[in-house]
C-alpha cells in the first residue's frame, strides 16, 4: 500500500500525489489517471506497479481545480470528471507530470522515468512523450484526441493500446496514428471497449487487460533499463 505525498510544480502548484513502491525501485513510473481523480482504481493500478518492481507516482491533476476530487463511474461522475478537466490548461497539466518526474530523478538520479495513463491518462502519456523530454518510454491506454495531435513527435519510445469496440476513439483514429507514425507499437483488442483495464468499470475485460499489462510492462521494462540493471524477467 502507498501513501500521499505534496509536490511542488515549477509555476508554484502544490499538489498531492499516491506514491507507491521502494524509492529505490529498478524503475521509475508516472501514472497518469483517468478522469476520475485517483480514485480508488488508480491507487490499485499504483499498487500493481509498485509490485512489479516500480518506483510509482500518481499526481492528483484535478488539485489544480479541485483538491481531493475522486469520483465514481455514474453519468453525473463522468459529467464532472470532463468539466474539471476543461478546467486545466495542458501546460499545467504537464508541469505537474513533470515535476513528477523530477521528484522521481531527485530519489535515484541515474534512474530512467517511464509514464503510463489510461483515458485521459493515455493522451496525457502521448503529450508527455511530445511535449516534454522527461520521460525515457511513455504508454497510453485508450487515449482519446491522441489522432488529433498524431503529427508531434515523440522524444521517447511510445506503445499504445485501443480497445476495438470504444465508441470514444474510432479506428480511424488508430489507423491514422498508425500510417503516421509506424515506429510505434499499437494494439488493438477487438472485443474491448474503452475503460477496458479499470476493474471498477462495467466495461472491464479481463483478456485485454492482462494482454495490455502484459505487454506494457515487457516495454516499460526495456524501455527504463540502465547500465547495471539486472537481465530482463523470463
Amino acid at each position: 500500500m502507498g501513501q500521499f505525498i505534496s509536490i511542488t510544480a515549477a509555476d508554484g502548484h502544490t499538489f498531492s500525489a499516491y506514491v507507491a513502491g521502494s524509492p529505490e525501485a529498478p524503475h521509475a513510473l508516472v501514472v497518469v489517471q483517468e478522469i476520475f481523480g485517483v480514485n480508488h482504481n488508480m491507487r490499485a493500478v499504483a499498487d500493481a506497479w509498485a509490485a512489479d518492481g516500480f518506483s510509482v507516482i500518481v499526481p492528483a491533476l484535478f488539485d489544480r481545480v479541485e483538491p481531493d476530487a475522486k469520483l465514481g463511474y455514474t453519468p453525473e461522475d463522468v459529467q464532472k470528471g470532463l468539466a474539471l478537466r476543461a478546467d486545466i490548461p495542458l501546460e499545467s497539466t504537464l508541469a505537474d507530470l513533470e515535476a513528477c518526474a523530477r521528484h522521481l530523478r531527485e530519489q535515484a538520479p541515474e534512474r530512467k522515468v517511464g509514464i503510463i495513463g489510461f483515458c485521459w491518462g493515455g493522451r496525457l502519456a502521448w503529450d508527455g512523450a511530445t511535449r516534454t523530454t522527461a520521460f525515457s518510454a511513455a504508454v497510453g491506454w485508450y487515449g482519446g484526441g491522441i489522432a488529433a495531435h498524431k503529427d508531434a513527435t515523440p522524444h521517447c519510445a511510445v506503445q499504445l493500446h485501443f480497445g476495438g469496440q470504444d465508441g470514444s476513439i474510432p479506428p480511424s483514429d488508430v489507423s491514422d496514428i498508425r500510417k503516421t507514425h509506424p515506429e510505434i507499437e499499437i494494439y488493438v483488442y477487438d472485443e474491448a471497449g474503452h475503460g477496458f483495464g479499470n476493474r471498477d468499470r462495467p466495461s472491464f475485460n479481463a483478456d485485454a487487460e492482462h494482454l495490455a499489462r502484459e505487454r506494457s510492462l515487457t516495454f516499460l521494462e526495456a524501455g527504463l533499463r540502465t547500465v547495471g540493471d539486472i537481465p530482463e524477467r523470463g
